[in-house]
């Protein structure tokens, strides 16, 4: 379990991701060599699973975001939820219980790109059935 003090380090890390050790302890009064001790010891347990760049998708020329629920054959969902992963526009993809069998973030230069991803690579995999994107206006918080 984590204490008070994994969850302050946490904090600090979640708001920005490349404090070194030496600033954590800093801000939070400690010894540098408490703080590395520590994230190393989030890390092999699994509560910090990695530390990633947050990328702003329109600023690489990406401006078509979508969340995308998808339904597709029960025995096929983990099949299909595989193939997903490996589309490289799919950021990011989850299993749901609420509308849709899976849940899919896709980045697209346009609305052409992204209605080719839907039409050839998503609709291309054997199991599904449905598709319902819905493109972000604007993100708010990530």
């Amino acid at each position: 379990m984590v204490d008070d003090l994994d969850l302050k380090i946490i904090e600090l890390l979640q708001s920005d991701g490349s404090l070194s050790f030496t600033e954590i302890a800093r801000r939070l009064k400690l010894n540098e060599s408490t703080i590395r001790k520590r994230v190393i010891a989030l890390r092999e347990k699994g509560v910090i699973r990695k530390f990633a760049v947050i990328i702003n998708p329109s600023k690489i020329g990406l401006n078509t975001v979508a969340i995308v629920g998808i339904d597709v054959d029960p025995p096929m969902l983990l099949k299909v939820a595989q193939k997903l992963c490996e589309i490289q526009e799919i950021k990011y993809v989850a299993l749901s219980a609420g509308d849709h069998m899976i849940m899919a973030k896709i980045w697209a230069k346009d609305g052409k790109e992204f209605s080719r991803i839907i039409s050839e690579k998503i609709g291309g995999i054997e199991g599904v059935k449905r598709i319902c994107p819905s493109i972000i206006i604007e993100e708010l918080k990530d």
